[in-house]
Formats: structure tokens, sequence, C-alpha cells
């Protein structure tokens, strides 16, 4: 059968690509990490893929955002990026919501209603509250954590939050999750000492191609992964 699955059927067969299709993934964010994560879920066939992001493509996203390109300057972030799934694969059912997720908005999704969740924002409020309501409602969950000023993509991880080092981001996550209680919560982290940036602008983190696409293939891996129980 010569389809546009053949050689991922041919590496996991067609029960578990029938088991993608049925399957929903809600992602947080279609940015450096997040956009190659829906890339990845697009094209291992995983069925229905809800984005949210508020932001539009910038010009300075094109070094490492696979939907930033100098056509899509200017547009939403989830128009550009359901686009694309749609080019990819024309079955998948994408709900696009442009906005940014708070904690006041949780009622607005339905956890319960995935099978995975994936945070790659980059608040740390609306991180905790993603990893919260994921696991309120026994949806499995994983996080990303800080990808900028980083320049080693062979140093990504995925561990308990507890068991990472090294990650600021990390630390301040987990210090918030464990006042709440929160335990045991899968996180894609790197062990590279963040490196400082050759610019008077601290507030923003420096980046490169290839880092956040790398950390956004890691977590779609183990999401299919583990929606497939392999």
């Amino acid at each position: 059968m010569n389809d546009q699955f053949q050689r991922t059927r041919m590496l996991i067969g067609q029960e578990n690509l029938d088991r993608l299709a049925g399957s929903k993934v809600l992602v947080f964010g279609v940015g450096g990490v997040g956009g190659y994560v829906c890339e990845a879920l697009c094209r291992a066939g995983v069925g229905r893929i809800d984005i949210v992001d508020k932001d539009v493509v910038d010009v300075t996203n094109i070094n490492r955002q696979i939907i930033a390109t100098h056509e899509t300057v200017g547009r939403p972030k989830v128009e550009v990026c359901r686009e694309r799934m749609l080019s990819i694969n024309p079955d998948v059912i994408v709900d696009a919501r442009e906005c940014f997720y708070l904690p006041e908005k949780a009622s607005e999704f339905d956890f319960g209603a995935y099978d995975y969740v994936v945070d790659a924002v980059d608040n740390v409020t609306a991180k905790i509250d993603i990893i919260c309501n994921a696991r309120a409602a026994g949806v499995p969950v994983i996080s990303s954590m800080g990808t900028g000023n980083k320049l080693d993509p062979t140093m990504f991880k995925i561990a308990d939050i507890e068991k990472t080092q090294v990650c600021p981001l990390a630390k301040v996550v987990r210090k918030e999750l464990r006042k709440r209680g929160v335990s045991c919560v899968k996180v894609l982290y790197s062990e590279e000492e963040p490196r400082k940036p050759l610019s008077d602008d601290t507030r923003t983190p420096a980046s490169i191609s290839f880092v956040p696409s790398c950390a956004g293939l890691i977590i779609a891996g183990r999401v299919i992964l583990d929606i497939l129980e392999i």
C-alpha cells in the first residue's frame, strides 16, 4: 500500500497507525518547540491536534520556528500552523485557538477529552496550571523546560521534574509544583549550562535553529511512544 504513511506502517504496523489516527493531543504554544511538536505529530498520523497560541509570527522567529517564513510574518501562529498541518495530512482535525492560556481560562478547555497534553509555553504561571489541570483530569502531560541560551541539543533529556538539574526554569517549576503537592511530572530539559547572550538585552533569550527544533521532535516522539505504549 503506497501512501504517505507507508514507511511509518512498516515500522509500527497498521494497528498502531489506526491508534494514532484516533488519538487527540492538545498542544499549548506553537513556537520554536511547539511548532516542531505539531509537525512530528501530524506527520506520524495523529488524528486530532488542537493548538493554542496568541502570538503572531515575527521576523525574529524565522531563525528557529518551522512556521516562520518571510511570507508568514504578521500572521497568527495557530493559523499558519493549522494550514501547514492540513497541507501535510488533509485528514487531520485541527482546532486552532488564538489565545493565551491563563488559569482563568482553564474552564474553556476539557483536558479530559485528550489522550495527551503538551506544554510548550513560556509563562511559568500558565505552565503550572496546564500541568495541574492535565493531572487532575488524569491525562498524561509533558512540559518543555528552557531551550533558550543553549547550543547543544544532545544535552536534552526527558525525566521526572524531581530528577532535573542545571535548568533554571525546571528549578522554578519544580518548586511551584511542590507547593501544590504535584509530583511525578514528565519534562524535557537540558543539562547544558545556559550561555550568556552576546547582547545587553538579557530579557530576550538567545536561540539557534537546531536546538528548540530538536526539543520539539523529542517531545513528539515521547508522546507518540506513550500513546502506543511502546
